[in-house]
């Protein structure tokens, strides 16, 4: 081996490394927060009780001023410092309904974790496969380092979720771009408002 191909390959190795180091880092805080999530389901006896238990732990690993960000586009930077804060209350509390809304209390999925990847650095996507009431879903969770790899796994959020190929945040990016269009920041806020009251 030249020795140009021996430091090539200790550079890949180290890069191999490097991204199982942050793969398992990612893998170990998504399934903490899952088994959190099973474990609220499984001892919930009604659906106020599911969603107050399951709320924490949502907060604490979603990322939702970065889901609300992507979501909303490019107009973001023409929302107002208070219009922002707003949009991504509006957004927490419409993802926090919306998610609670598919588990029924004392119900739980079954999770298989799958071989994840690193599309970039800093980034991993974790592909599943959930069985929840007799069906079968192909989840793929995107998580983001947001300590840029100063931290520890406790950094890794979750910035998306794609369910049987669709995108979360591209399918409401989708939605939001077309409000702002017609009226702006006003305008998208005022279709989270109605979003967040469908979801109740």
């Amino acid at each position: 081996m030249t020795r140009t191909a021996l430091i090539l390959s200790f550079m890949f190795a180290a890069l191999s490394v490097a991204a199982s180091a942050s793969t398992d880092g990612a893998e170990r805080r998504l399934k903490a927060s899952v088994d959190q999530v099973v474990q609220v389901t499984k001892t919930s006896g009604n659906r106020d009780a599911l969603i107050s238990g399951v709320k924490p732990v949502l907060e604490n690993i979603l990322s939702f001023e970065t889901m609300t960000r992507r979501a909303v586009g490019p107009g973001w930077k023409q929302f107002t410092p208070a219009q922002q804060k707003e949009a991504v209350r509006l957004f927490t509390v419409l993802i926090l309904r919306t998610y609670t809304a598919k588990f029924t209390p004392g119900e739980y999925p079954s999770v298989i974790y799958k071989t994840s990847s690193t599309p970039s650095p800093g980034r991993v996507e974790i592909p599943t496969s959930s069985l929840y009431k007799g069906s079968r879903y192909e989840v793929i969770y995107r998580l983001e380092d947001q300590a840029n790899g100063q931290g520890g796994a406790e950094n890794w959020h979750i910035t998306d979720v794609v369910i049987e190929g669709v995108s979360m945040v591209g399918s409401y990016r989708s939605q939001f771009d077309s409000e702002f269009k017609q009226g702006g920041a006003t305008a998208v806020l005022s279709a989270l408002q109605r979003s967040v009251s469908e979801a109740k």
